[in-house]
C-alpha cells in the first residue's frame, strides 16, 4: 500500500489503538486472575511478553496523543485517551509529560533536553536511571499502590502483581527508552541534522516488534505530527 493511500485512512490509528486495548485488557485480566504461574511455564512468559509488547504499544499511542496525531479531529478524545493510558500505565501525568516531550522536541540532544543525559551520552544504565527517575516519583508509587490495592480486594494473588503487573510495566519502560531514546540520541554516531536524532535500520517487522516504529526516530522529529504508524511511509518517501 502507497504512502499516499495509506493516510487517506483517518481512522486507522483509533482502530490500531483500540485492538491494542483490547487485546492488552484481556491478557492482564486473564493473567492477573486467571492464571496460576508457571502452569504451564511458557504461559507464563508469553503472558509476560505479550503484556509488556502491548504496553509499549499504548504507550506509544500516548505519545501520539501529546502530539495531537492519534485523533488531530478530535481534541478531546486526542488528550483524555492520552491521560488515560499514562495514568494507568504509572500514573503519569499527561500534561507534564506533554510540556517535557515538546521540550525535548525543541532542544534534543542538549543539557536543556529533559530525556538527554548529557553528563553522561554514552552508557545505557546511567541514562535511563536518570530518565527513571525524571518522570518517576512518590505520586506514581501512591496511584499503584492504590491500584494494586484494589487488584488484591479483587482477589490477584500476591505472585501475580509482581510477575503479571510489575514486571511487564517496568520492563516496557527499559524497552520503550532503549530502542526509542538511547540507541536513536546517544553519542558517539555521527547525525544527519541538528534534530540530533537517527533511525533503527530494523526491517519493518521488527521495528513494530521492538517499539511500534519509534525507532524511525529521525522521521519523528522530520514529522512529529505524523502517527506511529505512518513513520516507514515517511521513510519509504524519503529514499524515493
Amino acid at each position: 500500500m502507497s504512502a499516499t493511500s495509506s493516510h487517506r485512512t483517518p481512522n486507522r490509528g483509533l482502530i490500531y489503538a483500540a485492538l491494542m486495548a483490547v487485546a492488552w485488557l484481556t491478557l492482564h485480566l486473564y493473567a492477573l486472575f486467571g492464571h496460576t504461574i508457571g502452569d504451564p511455564w511458557w504461559l507464563t512468559v508469553a503472558l509476560i511478553f505479550g503484556q509488556l509488547w502491548l504496553y509499549t504499544g499504548l504507550f506509544i499511542v500516548a505519545h501520539d496523543t501529546m502530539h495531537g496525531s492519534f485523533a488531530p479531529r478530535h481534541a478531546r478524545l486526542n488528550d483524555w485517551t492520552g491521560r488515560i493510558i499514562l495514568f494507568w500505565y504509572a500514573g503519569f501525568n499527561w500534561d507534564s509529560m506533554r510540556k517535557a516531550h515538546h521540550q525535548h522536541h525543541a532542544t534534543p540532544g542538549t543539557p536543556e533536553d529533559p530525556d538527554f543525559n548529557a553528563d553522561d551520552p554514552h552508557r545505557f544504565w546511567p541514562w535511563y536511571l536518570r530518565f527513571f527517575l525524571r518522570y518517576f516519583s512518590w505520586k506514581q508509587i501512591v496511584v499503584l499502590a492504590a491500584i494494586g490495592a484494589v487488584y488484591t480486594l479483587l482477589g490477584a494473588p500476591y505472585p501475580n502483581l509482581l510477575l503479571m503487573w510489575a514486571l511487564p510495566a517496568i520492563l516496557s519502560s527499559v524497552q520503550l527508552f532503549y530502542f526509542g531514546t538511547y540507541l536513536t540520541h546517544r553519542h558517539g554516531e555521527p547525525f544527519d541534522d541538528a534534530h540530533l536524532a537517527r533511525t533503527n535500520e530494523y526491517p519493518r517487522w521488527l521495528s513494530l516488534l521492538t517499539c511500534f516504529h519509534f525507532g524511525y526516530h529521525h522521521e519523528h522529529h522530520l514529522y512529529p505530527h505524523e502517527p506511529w504508524w505512518r513513520l516507514p511511509f515517511r521513510k519509504l518517501e524519503s529514499r524515493t
